[in-house]
């Protein structure tokens, strides 16, 4: 069985994971991860002029997230997010 790998999502910035990994295109070429790195930022505003890799324009163009996982509920009841179904 292979290891499970995280991928975080930074507030408002990229994706990173461990960079131990292959990305590749729509034509299955693989893409140079950069070298030296323990993680590696993904892309996720659509700025960077290094994609699929993060360049650090979120921060320039003021990307904002909205997506965040939704906690599951431990009581056994459906969970709410305003006191209400």
């Amino acid at each position: 069985m292979t290891e499970r790998i995280t991928i975080r999502c930074r507030e408002n910035g990229p994706l990173v994971l461990p960079a131990n990994f292959a990305i590749v295109d729509h034509l299955g070429n693989e893409f140079t991860l950069p070298q030296g790195k323990e993680v590696i930022a993904l892309c996720r505003c659509g700025n960077s002029k290094n994609k699929p890799f993060c360049d650090g324009q979120h921060k320039q163009v003021g990307f904002q997230a909205a997506e965040a996982a939704v906690k599951p509920d431990r009581t056994g009841g459906c969970e709410t997010t305003s006191g209400g179904h």
